[in-house]
């Protein structure tokens, strides 16, 4: 039996809303060309897009369609949780954070994470 393979959502998800950051959903939409605002949001939020879509989001994050690929089995409950850029496109996301705030909060993160992987904090 072939084994299932599907689209990380999530991992896309963050990584469009990070590398879009604060700037408005018509600019990046119209920076990546061919994608709606309405569109970039509901692929943010987790939804999923179309073959064009993906292919033009993957080129614009330059990264390859594999990266999203993920295999049925190897996912877990609460897996997304820590990822460091999952949790910084989190804040983003938050409405009730100013966008400073947000990415002041993500830059921590980032930072702590990075320590943690050089042995830096413990």
């Amino acid at each position: 039996m072939a084994e299932s393979h599907e689209i990380d959502l999530k991992k896309l998800a963050a990584l469009v809303s990070r590398k879009r950051g604060g700037r408005p959903l018509r600019d990046v939409a119209a920076e990546i060309g061919g994608v709606s605002a309405p569109t970039l949001s509901r692929v943010e939020k987790g939804n999923v897009p179309d073959v064009d879509t993906f292919m033009r989001l993957c080129r614009w994050l330059e990264a390859s369609p594999d990266d999203f690929q993920t295999r049925a089995s190897e996912r877990t409950v609460g897996a997304e949780i820590s990822s460091p850029e999952r949790i910084c496109a989190f804040l983003r996301a938050d409405r009730t954070l100013q966008p400073d705030t947000a990415k002041a909060l993500a830059t921590m993160i980032e930072l702590a994470y990075k320590g943690m992987k050089g042995g830096g904090i413990q």
